[in-house]
């Protein structure tokens, strides 16, 4: 049954092969192109293609756009060719790789560490083909047995971190939030580091920042558990948001935005993430950035070298992978410039010591 499923979507796929293969800017916005010539493919003649799977939304405003920007971004610069599957279900992600895996992609992207299992049981199908795991874990690249799996990997701390040093800044309450899709080993990890660094900048401006225990609205779709989430959490006192639940974080921004119409200014902030995402939502103050572009066109350069996984891929503030976007007007100017300060501590390794 597995396997007809798997040749329907094949079948699904073929027709609309060359609709999917363009990077496809109408329907999601990306980066202008880089100049043909920096198109340098290993393998003379040869037309590589990445696919990615979604859980999410490519259109979602959050997660899922920022992944898929980042593999047409990277596609662009090294001249692949680009196909995706998005607002999958969890029961369709072996069966939705395992089509494109038999469509001949040289690359399959999952930005997520949700789908380690499908990734590492289509590794072991398909051990000519390339598999690169976003948040993916530092050991899952030795358990495939193929050696065909890298996992490229941001720092999560660093990510809780950017969010969090601005949030004890700006909290006039004392309570900050930061509301999770899935309970991930990154999610927790980001979760902690916007906790630690919450804490820390506002006591040395003198005041107390309490973070809300984390909640999972165990999607990264449902903006409905958002809307219910922010609200809850500003009941309880919290004026600044950070979130790592895709359209979730978008419906949580929604609710943050209606609050403050009715209070007749913004009071309640929220700091949005992966993408620079300031204007979107007249609560966002600053965005945490991942630039996941360049861990990508990592991954596509391995497989142009011949190298299919085995590896981790990390992304820092240090190399230049994660970092903060602009910052609203709303942020005071003397806590924009104390912020940036922060900023420079993290990229030095001295923040908090």
């Amino acid at each position: 049954m597995k396997k007809l499923l798997a040749l329907f979507l094949v079948l699904a796929m073929a027709f609309s092969l060359v609709a999917c293969a363009a990077p496809a800017a109408e329907e999601a916005p990306a980066a202008e192109a880089a100049p043909a010539e920096e198109a340098a493919p290993a393998e003379e003649g040869k037309v590589y293609k990445v696919a990615m799977i979604c859980d999410s939304s490519i259109s979602d405003g959050g997660w899922g756009m920022s992944c898929y920007n980042a593999m047409i971004d990277a596609a662009a610069k090294r001249g692949w060719e680009t196909a995706y599957s998005d607002s999958i279900d969890q029961s369709a992600y072996f069966d939705t790789i395992d089509s494109y895996c038999s469509l001949g992609y040289d690359l399959i992207y999952a930005p997520g560490n949700q789908y380690t299992d499908a990734v590492l049981q289509a590794a072991e199908e398909y051990p000519e083909i390339s598999f690169a795991l976003l948040n993916g874990g530092a050991d899952t690249p030795a358990k495939a047995v193929n050696g065909n799996v890298t996992s490229l990997l941001p720092n999560a701390t660093q990510i809780g971190w950017i969010a969090g040093a601005l949030a004890g800044l700006m909290t006039e309450t004392g309570v900050v939030a930061f509301i999770g899709g899935m309970e991930l080993d990154t999610t927790k990890g980001k979760y902690e580091g916007f906790k630690e660094a919450a804490a820390y900048t506002a006591e040395q401006a003198g005041k107390t920042a309490t973070t809300l225990d984390i909640v999972y609205s165990n999607s990264f779709s449902a903006s409905d558990k958002g809307i219910e989430f922010a609200k809850a959490m500003i009941d309880q006192g919290a004026d600044v948001f950070f979130g790592d639940a895709s359209a979730v974080d978008s419906g949580a921004r929604q609710a943050i935005d209606e609050y403050n119409a009715s209070k007749g200014e913004v009071v309640v902030y929220d700091i949005a993430q992966p993408g620079d995402l300031l204007g979107q939502n007249e609560c966002i103050i600053c965005s945490q950035v991942t630039d996941n572009s360049s861990l990508v066109a990592l991954a596509m350069e391995s497989v142009e070298n011949g190298i299919l996984g085995g590896d981790v891929i990390y992304g820092s503030m240090e190399n230049g992978a994660l970092y903060a976007g602009a910052i609203s007007d709303l942020v005071p100017a003397d806590v924009q410039a104390k912020y940036l300060e922060y900023i420079d501590q993290m990229i030095a390794g001295t923040f908090m010591k």
